[in-house]
């Protein structure tokens, strides 16, 4: 894992002109650092909450949020298995990574059982009653079986999230033209068996035929363990940190 530029994120994550942002709320300090939570509703989720160093002595500011959702081979009932990858994998060696990250965890199911959509909104509507969340920072990222989820809830709520990185995915073109206005990044290996690239690409090439404008990065070489390369790659969280719900994507 590269060391992270998280002084220079950091000022970005809380240097927003006032005039853009939500009006300071005042709720109670959080424990920082990342700890297992139960689900907020009966049949729910439970997940992993990252709260990075200087949370509290923010007072009133709100935070950029991550949601991060695992691959198939991290569902269950042990919440350290998703540890494995991605954000919540390394959150814990830096604790001033500037924003608030919640990782739900599938229970146990079939491999291919997909993330359902509404014990997701569940949690993201309880992040931003509890927690000190900007509204308008919410992000969603998840490698595989999650960036699947990634496609197909931003395509079906995408007022929700002011930006997407699907890692290792694909996605049903047919519902591209929903997701024309957001801002998204897309990874893949050019050797991935699990999942075909070319399904991915499809998607992307979909979304722009409808006038938006996502980015695909492909990585030379690799097979479906993109995300060892898009998670540890600073330019993905500088990139969140400069997306704003309702913002316009850029070419």
């Amino acid at each position: 894992m590269r060391t992270f530029g998280f002084a220079i994120a950091t000022t970005l994550a809380l240097s927003t002109p006032a005039s853009g942002r939500p009006h300071p709320v005042a709720l109670p300090p959080a424990v920082e650092g990342q700890t297992p939570q139960p689900a907020v509703a009966p049949g729910g989720l439970p997940y992993l909450l990252f709260i990075p160093k200087g949370y509290n002595e923010s007072g009133s500011e709100r935070w950029p949020l991550i949601i991060f959702l695992h691959g198939s081979g991290e569902r269950g009932i042990d919440i350290n298995i998703v540890k494995k990858n991605g954000p919540p994998g390394f959150v814990e060696s830096q604790p001033a990574f500037p924003f608030i990250v919640i990782s739900p965890q599938l229970p146990p199911g079939k491999p291919d059982d997909p993330w359902a959509i509404p014990p997701l909104d569940a949690l993201l509507d309880h992040a931003l009653k509890t927690l000190r969340v900007d509204p308008n920072r919410v992000y969603l990222t998840g490698l595989s079986l999650g960036g699947m989820a990634t496609w197909a809830w931003a395509a079906a709520e995408p007022q929700r999230f002011a930006a997407i990185a699907p890692v290792s995915a694909m996605a049903d073109p047919n519902t591209a033209c929903a997701l024309k206005s957001l801002p998204i990044w897309d990874f893949h290996g050019d050797r991935d068996d699990v999942l075909d690239p070319k399904s991915d690409f499809t998607m992307v090439e979909a979304v722009r035929a409808c006038g938006g404008h996502p980015r695909m990065t492909l990585y030379p070489d690799t097979g479906h363990s993109a995300w060892e390369g898009a998670y540890s790659d600073p330019a993905l969280w500088l990139w969140f940190l400069e997306q704003r719900r309702g913002q316009t994507p850029q070419p």
